[in-house]
């Protein structure tokens, strides 16, 4: 009957680690699975006990830090308002520190210089530089070094 203590070990120890994402749980619910699975096969309730401890420290020393690195990777793609950083644009009416309006991928965005000192007059070509809201931060590409 040690299976089904295992295998109900197994199940809770998923279910925590379904709220917590913390993917040590979900190692320990592994290693309840492989002892579940050993237990099945009649093996003595100590090495059950040695194969969740083995799984478990496998798991927490050498799977979970790699998971957790590919977790903490950034995207490889951009998307939003992401992917408009960089991106040239045509100004349609003069840009200044108090309004401005670019057309951007094909729609009309507003617009505030990168340094609020300049103006930039509409025909001009600009670099968005960030994205605040609604509002593209934008420097004139003749401007660039």
């Amino acid at each position: 009957m040690w299976w089904l203590a295992w295998l109900i070990a197994a199940v809770a120890l998923g279910v925590v680690e379904a709220f917590s994402l913390t993917l040590a749980f979900g190692i320990f619910s592994a290693a309840a699975l492989l002892a579940a699975i050993v237990a099945g096969a009649g093996v003595p309730w100590a090495f059950q006990l040695l194969t969740f401890a083995a799984a478990s420290m496998v798991g927490l020393l050498v799977i979970r830090p790699i998971a957790l690195r590919h977790a903490s990777q950034p995207a490889l793609t951009k998307d939003g308002t992401d992917a408009l950083i960089g991106r040239t644009a045509h100004v349609l009416e003069e840009v200044s520190a108090e309004h401005g309006l670019i057309k951007l991928s094909g729609e009309d965005w507003s617009a505030r210089p990168l340094d609020e000192t300049l103006i930039i007059p509409a025909g001009a070509d600009v670099d968005v530089m960030e994205i605040q809201g609604a509002t593209a931060i934008v420097y004139p590409r003749d401007l660039l070094p």
